[in-house]
């Protein structure tokens, strides 16, 4: 970490696997030297303190993404499918056009259809645990973190839950353009493959539809009408695979880094053990501490002054959000991991207008997996080996998380 204290200030120091590893060092530089500041190396200013941050995501535009007919422009045309499922995403897109889309998917996302999961989650969970208790070693990330979401948001959308492998692997592709501030171009064919094969996959998912409507998300986007208005067949696409991704990486994410951070913290896991009704005010404390997803970019819709710096209209700005989490001027003692922190209203899940759609859902996940590991495994620890983030920057996650335990006495499947 000693080489990023003198180097320059820049976000791009994140493609260092030890900064990686723990950012926060630099995110606190960056927030006491520079909380507005010009970053040359990827022509973006960066935003860190919480109040700011707010700002960004609050009054900032969201539609970032070049048009087909951009990249076109500057030599990138082989990425023009991702561009024209992106502009069509409500991630992507301001008022009114992000107003009328939203309007639309929220009959589809209702807090009521997700509660309705909660005993099947759990099923799945449990599920999940039956098949490693016995042996006395997990691997977070591959045997829990990765498929229960999968599996999860599969049933959500009401596509065959068996697909959930292929949704995986897409969605893991699809976040690289979601995730990372640089242009790879070794993983845009993947990324590039990865959606044309969603598009192909969500086009026959709604010619099923069509001739057997199920309950699901794509049949409901499908049936969505406000005043008369309805999604085209295109826009019921994009956010179908916008709402996959965002469901699956957040959840995945939340449920490796938050057991991670238990692990790591074993006073406040036994207390997590013994006081199980924390674990709502836990889980959130968790998503501050080791947000799954860091930053996110905006564009300045005129000329703005933030923080005594003007930033000219169009000029981009990332906001990270995991800085403004660990903002001593909104959270006392930030660097604390406390699961019963009070007023604990975080930026993992964004602000305003693009709140994350999928939240109610990864909190949700998050709980029952948390409560169901500690309920059923005891003596967790960490297995003896590096640990290696996803090279992934903005969406904060472990590539693997073995740990080892010994099966509780009473540590049966839940009811």
């Amino acid at each position: 970490m000693s080489a990023t204290v003198t180097a320059p200030l820049s976000l791009y120091h994140l493609l260092d696997p030890e900064v990686l590893a723990d950012p926060y060092p630099l995110y606190h530089r960056l927030r006491t030297e520079s909380p507005v500041h010009w970053d040359p190396f990827l022509h973006a200013w960066v935003v860190t303190r919480y109040a700011d941050v707010v700002t960004v995501l609050h009054r900032f535009s969201a539609a970032r993404t070049p048009t087909p007919e951009q990249l076109a422009a500057i030599g990138l045309e082989s990425l023009t499918p991702i561009a024209a499922v992106m502009v069509r995403q409500m991630l992507f897109l301001d008022a009114p056009a992000h107003t009328r889309i939203r309007g639309l998917a929220s009959q589809a996302f209702t807090p009521r259809r997700v509660e309705r999961l909660r005993q099947h989650i759990q099923e799945i969970t449990d599920s999940l645990l039956d098949g490693v208790v016995e042996r006395g070693r997990l691997e977070v990330m591959e045997d829990v973190a990765a498929p229960l979401p999968a599996i999860v948001t599969a049933e959500m959308l009401g596509v065959p839950t068996a697909d959930h492998p292929r949704l995986k692997a897409w969605s893991a592709d699809f976040a690289e353009m979601l995730g990372n501030f640089q242009h790879n171009p070794d993983r845009a064919a993947g990324v590039l493959r990865s959606t044309e094969d969603m598009i192909d996959y969500f086009r026959a998912a709604i010619r099923e539809q069509q001739a057997h409507p199920r309950d699901g998300l794509v049949g409901a986007l499908l049936r969505a009408e406000v005043d008369g208005d309805r999604f085209t067949e295109d826009e019921v696409i994009a956010n179908c695979i916008v709402t996959m991704v965002g469901g699956q990486e957040t959840t995945t994410n939340l449920i490796g880094n938050g057991v991670l951070t238990l692990l790591r913290h074993p006073d406040q896991l036994e207390r997590l053990r013994r006081e199980p009704g924390l674990i709502t005010s836990a889980v959130e404390e968790l998503l501050r501490y080791e947000s799954p997803s860091q930053h996110t970019a905006r564009l300045a819709p005129e000329d703005t002054v933030l923080g005594d710096k003007l930033i000219r209209k169009r000029q981009a700005v990332i906001a990270v959000m995991a800085a403004g989490n660990r903002d001593p001027e909104r959270f006392p003692d930030p660097d604390r991991l406390d699961l019963a922190r009070p007023d604990n209203r975080h930026l993992a899940f964004g602000w305003a207008a693009h709140f994350c759609f999928g939240a109610p859902l990864a909190r949700l996940e998050g709980q029952i997996v948390l409560s169901t590991l500690l309920r059923r495994l005891t003596d967790l620890r960490l297995e003896p080996q590096p640990l290696v983030w996803r090279t992934n920057l903005g969406l904060r996650g472990l590539t693997a998380l073995p740990v080892a335990f010994r099966p509780s006495p009473g540590g049966t499947p839940a009811a």
